[in-house]
């Protein structure tokens, strides 16, 4: 069974100056380490929110260093600085519309700014990219509400078994008939 890679994204205009501790990003590898129980390795960067960067970021995650999943965190709100999700609909050959508003719905129990978030989620080659929002504790509840399609989707582009702690996080495998 070969090591999943895992692509970590953290999208923020406070990533270029300098002093910046990374909440979100970690709270994602945390996240990941609570679901997975498979081997899985993540490939982990901070960039600033210019959609060129993040583009290229995200191909070369896809095309070079083959993450099978490639996790963003920041630049989903309506700011004018905030491209992430411009980016990703960019680099992807299919959009999954789902899982954005799988996440909507679910941090609408939350808040009601839910809203104005503009997560989503798309396929390149053989990798997922998924938007998140950027606050650790919205992280974990959108997450909570995808990852249990997200090792499927994952077997179907024949990418690396993601086995989970079901104690934590279900994953949803269809039966063999």
């Amino acid at each position: 069974m070969s090591k999943a890679k895992i692509g970590i994204v953290t999208v923020s205009d406070r990533a270029s100056a300098g002093v910046y501790e990374d909440i979100s990003g970690k709270a994602i590898i945390d996240t990941l380490n609570d679901y997975l129980t498979s081997e899985w390795e993540p490939v982990y960067e901070v960039i600033p929110d210019e959609q060129d960067v993040i583009e290229a970021t995200l191909i070369n995650m896809a095309d070079k260093l083959n993450c099978s999943l490639i996790v963003t965190t920041g630049g989903t709100g309506p700011a004018k600085r905030d491209v992430t999700p411009e980016a990703t609909e960019a680099v992807c050959d299919r959009m999954m519309p789902g899982f954005g508003e799988l996440m909507r719905a679910e941090s609408l129990k939350f808040v009601p700014t839910a809203i104005l978030s503009r997560q989503t989620a798309g396929l390149r080659g053989d990798s997922l990219i998924v938007n998140l929002p950027g606050k650790p504790k919205s992280i974990r509840e959108c997450l909570d509400a995808v990852f249990p399609a997200i090792p499927y989707c994952i077997d179907l582009m024949d990418g690396p078994f993601l086995e989970c702690d079901e104690a934590v996080i279900k994953p949803f495998r269809p039966k063999a008939k």
